[in-house]
């Protein structure tokens, strides 16, 4: 007697996630092309620290650049960080997402230098990959260690952007983003399910 195929709930999250991810890029050039054409008048969205009119640019400069370098930079780790921070449940990876928005922003609108304009998906890139491998250790779940420890080793060495030096560059938006990913990791993991003695057969 045939059986049907049981559903495969990890393979549609896996395409719901690199919809979103390829959205969400999609998204990113479809803002600096507008910008370009508005000769960069959105750049003014970014973050201003300490300012009132400075506050919008939490919401705004996650999803700005400044030219299509800097966008050409963070395409491809904004892809595959997204996708992976997506691929365990679309829901969870967008407020883990939010968590990291809100977060790197108001650490950068707190601490960046005064007269400064902070914009870049980086603060969300740093956020995402130290999500990623922290995650893990707190949901003790053996396949997100193991992302965990690949995405280090793909991506470990962007985490020295957390230190002051590189000018131009936005260090606390990622230190602040990257703390972002380590809350978000905390509040939104699953513990490991305990023990119940009863052997399931």
């Amino acid at each position: 007697m045939s059986q049907d195929s049981p559903p495969r709930p990890q393979r549609a999250n896996w395409l719901r996630a690199g919809i979103w991810a390829l959205g969400f890029v999609a998204l990113l050039w479809v803002l600096e092309a507008t910008d370009y054409i508005s000769g960069h008048q959105l750049d003014t969205l970014g973050i201003v620290p300490r300012t009132d009119a400075g506050l919008l640019g939490i919401v705004f400069a996650p999803v700005l650049h400044f030219g299509w370098a800097h966008l050409y930079g963070n395409t491809l780790p904004a892809l595959i960080l997204g996708f992976l921070v997506l691929a365990s449940g679309v829901g969870r990876g967008i407020v883990a997402t939010l968590i990291i928005w809100v977060v790197g922003g108001v650490g950068v609108w707190l601490m960046s230098p005064p007269d400064s304009i902070t914009a870049g998906t980086s603060m969300l890139i740093f956020g995402w990959l130290v999500y990623v491998i922290v995650r893990g250790l707190f949901s003790h779940s053996l396949v997100q260690i193991i992302i965990g420890v690949l995405a280090f080793l793909a991506y470990g060495g962007l985490l020295l952007g957390v230190l002051p030096g590189q000018a131009g560059v936005s260090w606390q938006g990622h230190l602040f983003g990257a703390i972002g990913g380590g809350l978000a990791a905390w509040l939104l993991n699953d513990p490991p399910k305990k023990q119940d003695g009863k052997a399931k057969k």
